[in-house]
């Protein structure tokens, strides 16, 4: 590890998807909060404030920070966004500090204040937490507590916990700074649940100590400094060498070095990696959200999902990451796929894509379904949980549900140190970058063209042609620019976007490949319009769904020229005969459908099993435009947080 840093009992323990490392963890459930902790020669207050502002995407209601000088620690917290922490921070005069840690909320116990805000201290006021995560057991805890003489101030579970680690601190008797460490290992045995923390303690100043069990905690190594942090990301401007903590690790860092050990005091594995994007990865850049520009980012996107994984020689694709041999592969009789949300839809169309194209059963269900059901399935199944950022904690309870019953479980993530690409027996990388918008678009591209990828694997190892094996290589190897052709559109589609912007409902129907994508159309207008939307497959129209239709309530009908557009040419006669509104995603040179439609939104063809990537685009630019005509904050929609990591 170098000279430089002093590491607890180092054992490095790797395995592979493709040449990404993993390592094994495991991990219960997390909620969505952001943690950003600092020690080292520089003031630490810009530092945490700025590495907070790079964790808004995360979803928060209020912010706090920590800092430790001139012997006394200061908190400072406020409900709201980080700009009124910023400005809370800045009315006060204080001495230069030179460590602290620092926190977003997400409310699970407790309303949005600033009581509730983090950071939380003990009793006496010398030890002070932040904390990620859900203490199930707070209740008795705080009651056994109270019934000892502590007082509370806030209502949350996390102010337990500090005190619950000051009680074992007073009762430790290991000398030096094991006593803090001591005594957070002594609470953290006593608690239910799941947590992220970063502690320090007025008498052991130059130390933090941070664990982990169920909520991700990065530890970022400087050049004389160190940080802890929920996301990597936040860490860009300042190191690219993490060490991604696994759940039970224990780690005390201190400017010049860090520690590792595990909560059992059994060997700690870690390996100290490098983050290969550049910092302005995570930044907007020229646009102005950043759900707009990783829309843009698409066609570099599915760029990097084929890159070296598309074998023209043999008209078939090479994924080396699913660690799986080709006999192993032909024995698959069901491929089952779990996720939630806009991964969910990602896996329905590779469910399609599978059955038609490749001949293999696929079916999907949601993640959070799936652990609670006990339904016979073949012996060759296999399993794919599906999340961007890999610690989705439905889905990865339904992994880990499909392992213990003996299924081998293949992920398909964006992130190399998430406890599913650690968890899963192998998988697919997304290569996609940063998605910091709420509302996931790049992530969603990229795993539709993975499921592509694998169609065309297990394919061609089945009755799929070299032909029609070369086919789908050409449509992929087009779909980059295809993209950017769609992209050039969107003024005439912000235009459409204004025109619907103020209705209350709007419904979204598809076809097969495209049912799935009227899902995930509906889930962005949702999310960061706040208008109703439901997708529907077209075919269930007469089937309750036209008695919606009305002049006040626009249709967008995914109909591109492919093997059922007869068929939804007859559903939009039928909306239309009901005085519905229609905008149409359309087929380029499709002249026909303006007898049909009001508004048309041209794409451009590819292969049908392709044809969702394509589609799917204008209408994340239609809602764009949609919540910026209503005045929403896109990147940070109501109520909702990048990855859904509580239960």
């Amino acid at each position: 590890m170098g000279e430089k840093y002093v590491v607890f009992r180092p054992v490095l323990c790797i395995f592979h998807w493709e040449s990404d490392a993993f390592l094994g963890s495991v991990t219960d459930k997390i909620v969505m909060c952001g943690i950003i902790a600092y020690v080292g020669p520089r003031e630490v207050r810009p530092i945490l404030l700025d590495g907070l502002s790079r964790l808004e995407y995360r979803g928060y209601d209020s912010a706090g920070m920590a800092t430790l000088a001139d012997g006394q620690i200061d908190i400072q917290k406020k409900v709201g966004r980080i700009a009124e922490l910023t400005r809370h921070v800045g009315r006060k005069a204080q001495p230069p500090a030179n460590m602290g840690i620092s926190h977003t909320r997400w409310a699970t116990h407790g309303e949005p204040s600033d009581a509730n805000a983090h950071p939380h201290a003990d009793s006496t006021g010398k030890l002070v937490i932040v904390h990620n995560g859900v203490v199930e057991n707070f209740q008795p805890l705080k009651r056994r507590l109270e019934s000892e003489g502590h007082l509370f101030v806030s209502a949350t579970d996390t102010e337990v916990l500090s005190h619950l680690i000051g009680r074992a601190y007073e009762d430790s008797t290991e000398p030096g700074d094991r006593r803090l460490t001591d005594a957070i290992r002594t609470a953290l045995h006593s608690i239910k649940g799941t947590y992220g923390i970063a502690v320090m303690h007025q008498d052991h100043p130059g130390l933090i100590v941070g664990a982990r069990r169920g909520s991700p905690l990065v530890l970022g190594v400087g050049e004389g400094e160190m940080f802890l942090s929920s996301d990597a990301t936040a860490l860009l401007p300042y190191t690219h060498k993490v060490v991604y903590l696994k759940d039970f690790d224990l780690t005390e860092i201190r400017a010049d070095r860090f520690q590792i050990e595990s909560l059992t005091h059994d060997t700690a594995e870690y390996q100290v990696e490098e983050i290969t994007y550049a910092p302005d990865a995570a930044e907007r850049g020229e646009y102005a959200h950043f759900m707009l520009k990783e829309i843009y980012e698409q066609p570099q996107t599915i760029e990097n999902a084929i890159r070296g994984r598309l074998n023209s020689e043999e008209a078939s694709a090479q994924l080396g990451g699913l660690n799986l041999t080709p006999a192993e592969l032909r024995d698959i009789d069901r491929v089952i796929i779990l996720g939630c949300g806009t991964a969910l839809h990602a896996g329905m169309v590779g469910a399609q894509m599978l059955e038609n194209m490749a001949f293999v059963a696929a079916e999907t269900d949601f993640a959070s379904e799936f652990r609670f059901k006990n339904r016979p399935l073949p012996r060759n199944s296999i399993f794919f949980a599906v999340s961007q950022s890999g610690e989705t904690a439905d889905t990865l309870g339904a992994l880990r549900e499909a392992r213990r019953k003996g299924y081998r479980c293949l992920g398909i993530c964006n992130n190399v140190g998430s406890t599913i690409a650690r968890e899963s027996d192998g998988g697919m990388y997304m290569h996609a970058g940063p998605e910091i918008g709420v509302a996931a678009t790049k992530s969603f591209v990229s795993q539709v063209a993975l499921f592509g990828l694998l169609t065309l694997t297990l394919g061609r190892m089945r009755q799929m042609s070299a032909s029609t094996g070369h086919m789908i290589i050409q449509a992929f190897e087009k779909l980059p620019d295809q993209v950017r052709r769609i992209l050039s559109t969107e003024d005439h589609i912000a235009a459409i976007a204004q025109k619907y912007a103020h209705v209350h409902s709007m419904l979204f129907l598809g076809r097969q490949y495209n049912y799935p994508i009227a899902l995930e159309a509906a889930l962005k207008l949702k999310e960061i319009s706040y208008i109703h939307a439901a997708g529907f497959p077209a075919s269930e129209l007469k089937h309750g769904i036209i008695a919606l239709i009305d002049p006040q309530t626009p249709t967008v009908v995914i109909c591109p020229q492919d093997s059922l557009y007869e068929k939804n040419i007859s559903t939009m006669q039928e909306i239309r005969a009901r005085k519905g509104p229609i905008i149409a995603v359309a087929t380029e040179g499709d002249e026909e459908i303006h007898h049909h439609a009001d508004d048309v939104i041209y794409v451009p063809r590819t292969v049908e099993m392709l044809q969702p990537i394509l589609n799917i685009i204008p209408l994340q630019l239609l809602s764009y435009h949609a919540a910026l005509t209503l005045g929403r904050d896109v990147d940070k929609p109501r109520n909702l947080a990048k990855s859904v990591t509580v239960e």
